[in-house]
């Protein structure tokens, strides 16, 4: 860091010059007149949202299609042009930012639910387009942001108040060395990802190799009715509707939804929690040991959670519960069940077309290859080594990951408060 300590005590001792976004740049809207999106084809492409809100810098590559009715009315992006969610179910979701650093087809809109500012030319060789990336994503400016957000159930960006907020312009050698810090923990965080990608599509294979069925023809086969002690898939959730509280005490048990199954790393801060006092009348679904849980209703219908016990809970509905003998691994079956023969399994006995369900009585039917349990143990043990490293988020890939985004985000508000400079 003695780098950029020497050139700001070199180029801006005494701080820095501050201005409004709208005396260095315009505004630049979404497209406008807009149907098709995300079709096979269309007059134009687009930039979409998802790829500004999670992306610093744009992916300018593989663009969806879009129709619009004019296009002499939309406004073409060009490299050095930033990006901004202009709306949001959240306040901290709007006018996140991405750049357009990489060079960019001719004819390319931005999408409606976007909006995004271009540097006026006297100030391009003045403000790093990547300095500004960081800049408007950064801890100072997103308390600015706040101010310029309304709405109530949903949010959005007022686009002229945004325009009036004001940014440092350190030297532009300041801004450079800031953007080379920075960067370099993107692309370690990218380079992580990709490795957590690599890793998975290794585990997914190697999972899906060990269990197809013509490695396993030297194991029985057995219904999983055989190797259950308790189920249930009965929907308690209206019983209770009225009671879930949305606060976290010790009085109170996570509520287990399906978005919580996190491989063998069970997600307990959930969105509800249960008094005890009213999860205790409802003991069948009441999660105090090891079991495995299956999405039974829905667009998430077939998903696989194990329950590991460490946490009192209280089972949401749409979710199937299964608790094993003792004489067959849990941690076996679940990851069988993960598998691709076990998902196949599974969609093959998903009923109905309307509301789609998977019925308990179904997956007592599943057949599943038993192999000896010392088998089973090796198994399940080459397999959780995948499994911590692709999914641990204390220990794996995802925690490394993780503990680089707050590396950057800490060097990213160290280095991005500016003092400003007081005339007189």
């Amino acid at each position: 860091m003695s780098r950029i300590q020497e050139l700001i005590k070199e180029k801006c001792p005494n701080g820095v010059e501050y201005k409004k976004i709208n005396e260095v740049s315009i505004s630049i809207k979404g497209m406008c007149g807009v149907s098709n999106k995300w079709a096979d084809e269309g007059n134009c492409r687009f930039i979409d949202y998802m790829n500004a809100y999670k992306n610093l810098s744009i992916d300018v590559t593989k663009l969806p299609y879009a129709t619009v009715k004019d296009l002499s009315k939309q406004m073409i992006l060009c490299k050095g042009d930033i990006l901004f969610t202009s709306a949001s179910e959240t306040i901290d979701e709007c006018a996140i930012a991405s750049a357009i650093e990489k060079d960019i087809d001719n004819g390319i809109f931005m999408d409606d639910h976007l909006f995004g500012i271009r540097i006026n030319d006297e100030y391009k060789n003045i403000i790093s387009t990547g300095f500004l990336k960081h800049y408007f994503n950064s801890k100072k400016f997103r308390i600015k942001v706040g101010t310029t957000v309304r709405g109530v159930t949903r949010f959005y960006v007022s686009k002229p108040n945004f325009m009036k907020l004001t940014i440092p312009i350190p030297p532009i050698e300041v801004q450079e060395e800031i953007v080379r810090i920075l960067d370099k923990f993107g692309e370690l965080e990218a380079e992580l990802e990709a490795e957590l990608e690599a890793r998975k599509k290794q585990y997914e294979y190697c999972r899906g190799e060990m269990f197809k069925l013509r490695y396993s023809k030297e194991y029985k086969f057995s219904e999983l009715a055989k190797l259950i002690t308790k189920q249930t898939g009965f929907d308690y959730s209206n019983h209770i509707k009225k009671s879930l509280m949305d606060e976290k005490n010790d009085n109170n048990l996570p509520y287990i939804q399906t978005k919580f199954f996190t491989g063998k790393n069970f997600d307990y801060n959930t969105d509800y929690y249960i008094p005890k006092e009213v999860a205790n009348k409802f003991n069948k679904i009441l999660l105090n040991d090891k079991c495995i849980l299956l999405s039974i209703v829905g667009a998430s219908i077939g998903n696989v959670g194990l329950f590991d016990g460490a946490v009192e809970s209280f089972l949401g509905g749409a979710i199937g519960l299964v608790k094993l003998k003792d004489d067959v691994n849990i941690d076996y079956i679940y990851h069988y069940l993960q598998s691709p023969v076990g998902q196949n399994q599974i969609t093959n006995n998903i009923k109905g077309s309307g509301q789609a369900s998977l019925t308990i009585e179904s997956i007592r039917n599943f057949t599943i290859p038993i192999p000896s349990l010392e088998e089973q143990n090796k198994i399940v043990k080459i397999l959780d080594k995948f499994d911590k490293l692709v999914n641990n988020i204390s220990e794996g890939l995802p925690a490394e990951i993780e503990l680089r985004r707050k590396q950057y985000e800490y060097y990213r508000n160290k280095l991005l408060s500016f003092e400003e400079i007081r005339n007189g």
